[in-house]
């Protein structure tokens, strides 16, 4: 190997080493920016918290972080009583009355659920040939087919798949599909819903996903 194809080897390589961390950094950096400037600064010019760190920004903040964490833990402890669950269970419903808060508010909600604890609305995560043969996309089963449906298709049993989009999960398409078009896949449904937030980026990659498929 000559001294120049050396160094080329040599560049490359580092570029792969430090590209994920310079990427990493980045990344954390935009999220930090976007954290202070949306949620924290707001807290720390409400409160005034400058005013007790000596107008340090930066203490203020972490006290303004600190805040918020005590803020929604105590929101949280509250809501796990029954005077907070009615009380929280009120505020719902008057959101139910407002149709584009109430789209957007549950929807979130409904994400954020599926993605802290096991969905019950789930039974298991399957792949479907979706949007045409040969496609394999994620789906979660919700429940047996009905009937009415059984009867059309002339099927013995169906069951009904609900493939959501990404990265919005809460936006999809809801297909029937008969047991043997339908193959299992070794993944939770938690995993299942992150990997479809993430866009394939926050589990296994899809080239591994064949290995868990059980016909």
């Amino acid at each position: 190997m000559t001294f120049l194809s050396r160094l080329r080897t040599s560049f490359i390589t580092g570029v792969f080493l430090v590209a994920p961390l310079a990427v990493t950094v980045l990344v954390l950096d935009f999220i930090f920016d976007r954290l202070t400037g949306i949620i924290l600064n707001p807290i720390v010019t409400t409160t005034r918290l400058q005013n007790f760190t000596g107008d340090e920004l930066l203490l203020a903040q972490l006290l303004a972080a600190l805040l918020l964490a005590v803020t929604l833990t105590a929101v949280g402890y509250v809501a796990s009583r029954e005077l907070g669950r009615r009380l929280f269970g009120g505020f719902e419903r008057g959101v139910r009355l407002v149709p584009l808060v109430r789209t957007i508010y549950f929807g979130v909600r409904q994400v954020s659920e599926s993605l802290t604890r096991q969905t019950e609305g789930f039974d298991r995560v399957v792949l479907v040939e979706y949007p045409r043969e040969g496609l394999y996309s994620i789906g979660f089963v919700t429940n047996d087919g009905p009937q009415s449906a059984e009867r059309a298709t002339e099927s013995d049993e169906l069951f009904t798949v609900f493939v959501p989009h990404s990265p919005n999960p809460t936006a999809g398409a809801l297909v029937m599909a008969a047991p043997d078009e339908v193959f299992d896949v070794d993944m939770s449904v938690r995993h299942g819903l992150r990997l479809i937030v993430t866009t394939g980026l926050g589990g296994e990659t899809m080239e591994e996903l064949p290995e868990g498929v059980v016909r």
